[in-house]
């Protein structure tokens, strides 16, 4: 979601840079601002006692995240970092909820991306519970390329394996193995390292 730049800036936001890997809050950590991407990228994740991480979300210009915890007094469900250098905008919690409160239009926007945010969850989740590595890999990039807004055609896939990884809950090694033999049934191509789907 966007909220217009000034209207959050009139509220008393804040700019504030964040370097590439700068924890931005951290998973259990009390909800306190509502964030904005000017420009840059945020990653958000889990990761167990063995640092195997998962990612819940990718966010990028223009993107907000963070903001089911500040709806219901509770803590971060995971941690946020930039994976690029950034520029985030913070704005209180209370001022955030006044705003939802005095601009009905902009409270119907954050419930419809609420509603889009649940419903991708609910659709990766039972991708994750898929055994097979090949679905979860397809379920994934077929994200991405609805998100792209280019689903009859094929693009090139801006992740990495090990991002591939994080976001499937599957191993490199994994997803290495599995996109090699996607690439030979012609399911994704690679070229010189690149994926295409």
């Amino acid at each position: 979601m966007q909220i217009d730049i000034d209207l959050l800036f009139s509220w008393g936001a804040v700019a504030k840079k964040y370097s590439k890997n700068e924890l931005i809050f951290s998973e259990n950590e009390t909800a306190h601002f509502y964030y904005q991407i000017i420009k840059g990228s945020v990653r958000m994740y889990n990761s167990n006692d063995e640092g195997k991480e998962f990612t819940q979300g990718h966010f990028c210009n223009g993107n907000s995240f963070g903001e089911p915890p500040l709806l219901i007094d509770e803590t971060y469900p995971s941690t946020a970092i930039a994976v690029v250098d950034s520029i985030i905008i913070k704005l209180s919690k209370d001022k955030f909820l006044k705003i939802l409160d005095e601009y009905p239009c902009i409270q119907k926007t954050f419930l419809g991306l609420l509603a889009c945010r649940i419903h991708a969850k609910a659709n990766s989740s039972k991708e994750i519970i898929n055994q097979r590595p090949e679905y979860r890999i397809i379920a994934f990039l077929n994200t991405v390329k609805k998100k792209s807004g280019y689903e009859n055609q094929k693009i090139p896939i801006s992740y990495t394996r090990q991002e591939i990884a994080n976001f499937t809950g599957l191993r490199v090694e994994t997803v290495i193995r599995a996109l090699n033999k996607m690439n030979t049934c012609n399911k994704v191509e690679i070229i010189n390292h690149k994926i295409f789907y």
